[in-house]
């Protein structure tokens, strides 16, 4: 008989223990999301300066849950780095399941946005109400990662609670390895964390489709 379980409920130790996950934290592993970064426009940053305004007036009104934060800070991202324009599309809770045969489980779970080039995968997003940590999503997040079927090349990932962003790496093999960026946050002063994001962003979707 299969046992069903939710990828909400599924602990960062029950996929160490059950897929062999590996947390590599040289930096050869991800450089990625450092190096050959594609510089954004004046424009992009003024747009980013309102995305970063309106993330404050949220803040002054909460609770400040999942879906707005996906409608006031994630989706402006997306739409600005132009991930809704071909030849990328962008789908919302998109159902997965990820088997693990061995133990007759199948892990289920819908990702809350997908942004896809054909059949790759380049970029899964959780998004956690402000409250939340990053590392609420973590273990979700890996396993949507684990479900693509592309094994061959890396899957890139992002969790956001619209104060903080942190990029994943994953590449599947016999045992998979993950590594994670730095967290930017958006309340940090100085320079609008939000352009180094987006910068990333469209770094890793050249990577993705080249």
């Amino acid at each position: 008989m299969i046992q069903t379980l939710q990828a909400k409920e599924i602990e960062l130790r029950y996929l160490i223990d059950h897929f062999g996950l590996q947390f590599v934290q040289e930096e050869q592993f991800f450089p990625e999301w450092q190096e050959n970064l594609t510089e954004i426009t004046d424009l992009q940053k003024q747009l980013l300066d309102q995305v970063r305004a309106g993330y404050f007036n949220l803040l002054e009104y909460p609770p400040m849950l999942e879906d707005v934060v996906r409608m006031a800070v994630l989706d402006p991202i997306l739409f600005i780095g132009g991930f809704y324009l071909a030849p990328f599309h962008v789908k919302s809770e998109e159902p997965i399941d990820l088997f693990e045969e061995d133990d007759g489980v199948v892990i289920k779970g819908r990702i809350d946005t997908l942004v896809l080039h054909n059949s790759l995968w380049v970029m899964t997003i959780e998004s956690k109400k402000v409250a939340f940590s990053i590392e609420e999503g973590l273990s979700q997040i890996i396993v949507y990662m684990l479900s693509n079927s592309q094994t061959k090349q890396p899957s890139y990932g992002l969790i956001t609670t619209g104060g903080s962003f942190m990029f994943l790496k994953l590449l599947k093999g016999e045992r998979p390895q993950y590594a994670t960026s730095k967290v930017f946050i958006t309340r940090n002063p100085g320079e609008n964390e939000l352009y180094q994001v987006l910068r990333i962003f469209k770094r890793l979707s050249q990577i993705t489709i080249a």
